[in-house]
């Protein structure tokens, strides 16, 4: 038995680092299928990094991703861009929209710190919320309202939820900290992958670069 260990160093507006989201849980269920009788297990850990930080901190950083893209790209160059992200998360099942608002990614990250104390399948949870409802779902996740939506749907209490994102700054710190050491570890791009302490992906890889990794380490295992 292999006991996969993976880190991931995201960022919650990224669009690859969902797409990559999605590659690494199908990476995820094919080595099942494919390994029914091994009973190797996965166990994934989110690390926070946030490579532009948009606006202040709170609700009131967001603004139109019309308004952003066309800022920092331009119209056309926007459009064009979209189109392709569009189509590659089409083929992971993500069905990207580029409406609604888009802000600083703090509290959302403070969300997935929280998440952490109820363990893997909250934490999992809540950053499939958190990305469902900024990609596919033109939600703000800015928003108190959005964030304590996800939080509960991934099992939080509500109470919880309240005193440490809305009524405190818990786990801000942890983010800053986090950020500041993945750039000392040269993250400079996301998503960012790390499986067993010694293996590094980048970027939003295929399934096959997954798979390619947890056949290596199965093969050392094996010597």
């Amino acid at each position: 038995m292999t006991n996969f260990k993976v880190t991931v160093t995201l960022d919650t507006l990224c669009p690859w680092c969902y797409v990559g989201h999605k590659q690494l849980q199908l990476a995820e269920q094919l080595w099942k299928h494919t390994h029914p009788h091994s009973d190797d297990t996965f166990l994934v850990r989110y690390q926070s990094i946030q490579l532009q930080p948009i606006g202040p901190k709170g609700p009131a950083s967001s603004v139109s991703k019309e308004q952003f893209f066309a800022e920092r790209f331009g119209k056309e160059r926007s459009e064009t861009i979209h189109e392709y992200i569009k189509n590659v998360g089409k083929a992971v099942g993500i069905d990207f929209k580029f409406g609604g608002r888009t802000g600083n990614s703090w509290d959302s990250h403070r969300l997935i710190h929280l998440a952490k104390k109820y363990g893997e399948e909250v934490e999992g949870k809540v950053l499939d919320g958190v990305f469902a409802a900024h990609f596919e779902q033109e939600r703000d996740i800015t928003q108190y309202s959005t964030l304590e939506r996800i939080a509960i749907e991934a099992g939080i209490p509500v109470d919880d939820f309240r005193k440490a994102i809305i009524d405190s700054d818990i786990g801000g710190l942890e983010v800053d900290q986090a950020t500041n050491q993945s750039r000392l570890n040269g993250v400079a791009s996301v998503p960012d992958y790390v499986i067993q302490d010694r293996y590094q992906l980048r970027g939003a890889n295929d399934v096959g670069g997954f798979i390619r990794v947890f056949e290596r380490v199965k093969a050392e295992e094996a010597t």
